[in-house]
């Protein structure tokens, strides 16, 4: 497994927009499209960046993770619409892709003291990579998602 995150842009867009989760999942996390749709909408707020990313392993796309950040915060840094394809789940691809994830947002912003995503209340499988990987709750909520964190260590 050669996991890597590279950013989306008009060469594969197409693709990962086709990229979804089964029926069972679809409450749990935005589609690829809504996802891109933010970077254009910025629902939340002028000052919150975002940078869509693909998941590859070698030349094949199987998944979509986005980062949304406010540069000059030490705890505004997320990890958003996170989603490995119905046809490459249960493979280990999450676990790997969430890690290259954290990495990349940690060496990218060394000001970055906490990581923050939401998780639907429901999305317990989720919720067991989280932990696994030291998030926890923090018992804020937005509709059915609570928001979970991570201290970044240094």
């Amino acid at each position: 497994m050669n996991i890597r995150l590279e950013i989306v842009t008009r060469e594969n867009w197409e693709k990962a927009i086709k990229l979804g989760v089964s029926r069972n999942q679809l409450n749990y996390v935005p589609s690829v499209a809504v996802s891109l749709a933010k970077i254009y909408i910025k629902p939340d707020g002028e000052d919150v960046e975002y940078i869509p990313f693909a998941i590859y392993d070698d030349q094949k796309m199987v998944g979509f993770i986005m980062h949304a950040f406010e540069e000059n915060t030490t705890n505004s840094f997320w990890i958003n619409g996170f989603l490995i394809d119905k046809k490459h789940q249960r493979k280990g691809y999450g676990k790997f892709a969430f890690a290259e994830m954290v990495n990349w947002i940690k060496n990218k912003h060394p000001q970055c003291n906490e990581i923050r995503l939401t998780v639907h209340k429901d999305n317990k499988s989720a919720m067991n990579l989280y932990k696994q990987y030291g998030f926890n709750p923090n018992g804020v909520f937005f509709g059915e998602e609570e928001v979970w964190y991570y201290s970044v260590k240094r």
